[in-house]
């Protein structure tokens, strides 16, 4: 069937249309919070602060940075895997992310940070640390429908994505007072089901026809693996940019350090034994190495101690690369889920995980261990009367609630996706990035044939032969 992927209409009335929305709503409801106005030198001769350096900014700025580096070109990079899909790759994702940052501005500032006297939102760094993070659950989902949708639907995706997300998030983290500062549920687990039950929902029955453009290419894996490389270093300070200042920071990075390393050896392990002499899976390595930082999420800043962090990062490498070698095809055959990064195995495993071990360590918690000091601040215990146990539970309600929101919101967002208007590609289109961009043209194409047979023959010569012609 012949679809008709013209968005030259519909594409910029999304963009110009939305934009403008956000210079107005932004106009009638964002301003500077006291850190960020020029009131700051008033506000801090008021409460006695001594210095510029007490100024949040200087707390969050660099972790801010790290995080928004993991937003652009990690999740870009590592979408660029597909031999040709790399423009829709890391292209798309930059068009999500800069739409995606702006709702999630006014949607979480509309549940977190509206003042009543003035019905205004005071931004600050940790605004825009918290919008990073809600873009981070679409651009997750994006990854299960990489390459099947048009650029139109992707913006309906992340308007409908942020706006669940700012709902799931108030009622996990102001109503149920979990903790869950690196998102294992609320950012991963949550965006790995909004993805999947979308790509669900949009199942593409002859993409078999098209296997050939769902492999990869040397360099097209090795751009991926630059997004791994950048995601893996900076995911301790994805887990700790919005801890609470002091120790509960300085465990979350050290904990998500350790479960990241583990990972990696894990990983490597189950590739080299799951292939024929040994070799090892690309696949695995540029995404189960991962597998240990979303499940370190939840219990980031708890007293899970180093050798637990090991632990943890040990078993999910584990789950995830066995997730790649049969869960994936077996979604596909079975369940008609195609997902085409797997963020079954790298969010949706790892962020169940992480917040089943969350709830685990919460429940386990004891002053012996942290103090009565340290057990009221690292779960909020003066804003939240409860027991450990108590705690536990309400870390377990809150995994639930994120698999609702996912499923349910992922469920009715598949439905609208799936009306036959957005200029989404026909199956045997998908994959390509000559449906929605201006590609240049192939450096062989403007080689002469009479060179380009020359060519073809110096590569095929054994290599001593090659020599004695140099």
């Amino acid at each position: 069937m012949t679809k008709n992927t013209n968005i030259r209409i519909s594409l910029p009335i999304v963009c110009f249309v939305w934009q403008i929305a956000m210079i107005i709503l932004f106009g009638v409801f964002i301003r500077y919070n006291e850190e960020s106005d020029t009131h700051w030198i008033e506000h801090k001769r008021k409460n006695n602060i001594s210095s510029h350096i007490e100024n949040d900014f200087y707390y969050r700025y660099a972790s801010f940075q790290d995080v928004h580096v993991m937003i652009f070109v990690g999740f870009g990079f590592l979408m660029t895997f597909l031999k040709r899909y790399s423009f829709g790759g890391v292209g798309f994702n930059f068009l999500i992310a800069a739409f995606g940052i702006q709702w999630a501005l006014l949607m979480q500032g509309w549940f977190h940070h509206l003042d009543h006297e003035d019905w205004k939102i005071k931004i600050g760094i940790e605004n825009l640390i918290n919008a990073d993070f809600c873009v981070a659950g679409c651009l997750i989902a994006y990854g299960a429908c990489l390459g099947k949708v048009s650029p139109v639907q992707l913006m309906i995706l992340t308007l409908f994505g942020i706006t669940l997300f700012a709902v799931e998030e108030y009622i996990i983290l102001e109503l149920l007072h979990v903790k869950d500062a690196g998102g294992s549920m609320v950012i991963h687990t949550f965006g790995a089901y909004y993805g999947l039950t979308i790509s669900w929902i949009l199942y593409r029955p002859r993409l078999s026809q098209i296997k050939n453009l769902q492999a990869s290419v040397y360099h097209s894996d090795v751009f991926a693996m630059i997004g791994t490389l950048f995601l893996w270093m900076f995911w301790p300070s994805f887990n700790s940019a919005i801890a609470d200042h002091g120790d509960g920071q300085h465990r979350a990075v050290i904990n998500t350090y350790l479960a990241l390393a583990a990972s990696v050896l894990s990983t490597f392990a189950i590739s080299s034994l799951s292939k024929k002499y040994g070799k090892l899976d690309m696949v695995h390595i540029q995404n189960a190495t991962l597998a240990g930082g979303v499940a370190m999420g939840t219990a980031a800043e708890f007293m899970i101690m180093p050798y637990g962090s090991l632990i943890v990062g040990f078993c999910t490498g584990i789950i995830s690369t066995f997730g790649y070698m049969f869960l994936t095809p077996f979604m596909e055959r079975t369940l008609k889920i195609q997902d085409t990064c797997g963020i079954h195995n790298l969010h949706a495993m790892p962020g169940v995980i992480g917040g089943v071990v969350g709830a685990i360590s919460a429940a386990a918690a004891s002053e012996t261990v942290y103090g009565s000091e340290g057990l009221i601040n690292t779960f909020d215990f003066k804003d939240a009367n409860r027991t450990v146990n108590m705690q536990g539970a309400y870390q377990a309600a809150g995994l639930c609630v994120a698999l609702a929101f996912g499923i349910v919101g992922g469920a009715l967002v598949g439905g609208i996706l799936k009306l036959p208007i957005w200029g989404d590609p026909a199956d045997i289109n998908c994959f390509d990035d000559d449906v929605y961009w201006e590609l240049p043209e192939d450096e062989d194409e403007n080689i002469p044939a009479s060179i380009h047979s020359n060519i073809n023959h110096v590569r095929n010569m054994q290599p001593e032969v090659y020599r004695s012609n140099l």
